[in-house]
């Protein structure tokens, strides 16, 4: 059955730069490990995608559209669809003392911060450094192998993705989801309780929950303690 915008899926992809095949972007563990991309801590799984909010390229949601669950495509996207042309007067020469004062000693390829934002070192040299203000993939063109693993279907599942996503390190078997009439009660397990950022992470979760379901008014959070024995 054709996938239409709105839908939930899990996806799995690798994402490459077309000219010089390396990977920067993985859902999978072992290729991420592979392709030396390997974060620990890092949770690689499919990633939740809601088609046509954005969350990823835009051509990339448009094969999506044309595929099914289980089939892998393949997805070519021209820089002017990606992250746009590389732009040379975004490449400024700066005092190297400029970045020293600050106790960076640059080095080439490290992402440095300047006058509020973030740069890549191309080079070093005569006092000077080369600092390129592009973003990392301006004017390449990527590749996206992408597969469908699974659709969502029910409202339950569709809500324990969007929890999973906002807190990924735990695991989602572990939060208890109960439906009112226009509400939604999530109880959290205590290994949630003392996530970084939890309080971030639960507005996200009542704005995406009362979002994509318009009937739902209230989203509780349940956190209890039990007295330890």
């Amino acid at each position: 059955m054709p996938l239409k915008n709105g839908d939930f899926i899990l996806l799995d992809y690798v994402a490459k730069v077309k000219e010089t095949g390396e990977a920067f972007d993985v859902t999978i563990e072992d290729v991420a490990k592979r392709e030396g991309l390997y974060k620990e801590g890092q949770v690689y799984e499919p990633k939740l995608v809601v088609i046509g909010e954005g969350w990823m390229l835009k051509a990339v949601e448009e094969a999506l559209l044309k595929s099914d669950v289980g089939r892998t495509e393949v997805v070519e996207v021209p820089p002017e669809k990606a992250f746009g042309p590389r732009d040379p007067t975004k490449v400024k020469l700066i005092p190297l003392r400029r970045l020293a004062e600050k106790g960076v000693s640059p080095r080439i390829g490290m992402r440095v911060e300047y006058e509020g934002k973030l740069a890549i070192v191309r080079s070093v040299g005569g006092g000077r450094v080369q600092l390129d203000f592009n973003p990392p993939l301006a004017g390449k063109t990527l590749v996206y192998e992408v597969m469908i693993k699974k659709k969502l279907k029910t409202k339950r599942e569709k809500v324990a993705a969007l929890v999973h996503r906002r807190m990924p390190t735990v695991d989602v078997e572990k939060f208890k989801l109960r439906f009112g009439k226009a509400s939604v009660i999530i109880e959290m397990p205590e290994e949630a309780f003392y996530i970084e950022g939890i309080q971030v992470a639960k507005r996200g979760i009542a704005l995406d929950v009362q979002k994509f379901f318009p009937r739902v008014n209230d989203v509780k959070f349940i956190e209890t303690f039990k007295r330890q024995t």
